[in-house]
């Protein structure tokens, strides 16, 4: 491509070394997606508490690899996504246990205090 002489070139050529890798997806960061979906999507069942903590934990081991890797790890949307539903799966696994809790300590506060005898026991 030529130019003028006195234009600054159109087009700006990244300056990139020869032997830098190519930027590629990190895969930590799809499973960390894939486990967070199966949390949000398990979550009121109490089943998504695993996968939850799984894609958090490998959220945390992407993101240090990413940061080491001087940007040629890509896939930070990804895990954005994956770590929102899996705090979405702790929250409806929270809630879920809260919830049957509370239904027990009603349960419990209606039942009588004494063992109830038939009629004709003394």
């Amino acid at each position: 491509m030529t130019t003028a002489p006195g234009q600054p070139p159109a087009v700006r050529q990244g300056l990139r070394h020869p032997l830098d890798p190519d930027p590629a997806r990190s895969t930590k960061a799809r499973a960390v997606f894939a486990l967070g979906l199966v949390a949000a999507l398990t979550g009121l069942f109490v089943g998504g508490v695993v996968p939850a903590t799984v894609a958090l934990q490998l959220s945390r081991q992407a993101r240090r690899e990413a940061y080491a890797s001087g940007g040629f790890l890509t896939g930070a949307a990804w895990l954005r996504q994956g770590e929102r539903l899996a705090w979405i799966g702790l929250g409806l696994a929270t809630v879920t246990v809260v919830l049957a809790v509370v239904y027990g300590v009603v349960r419990l506060a209606e039942a009588p205090y004494t063992q109830d005898f038939a009629p004709n026991v003394n």
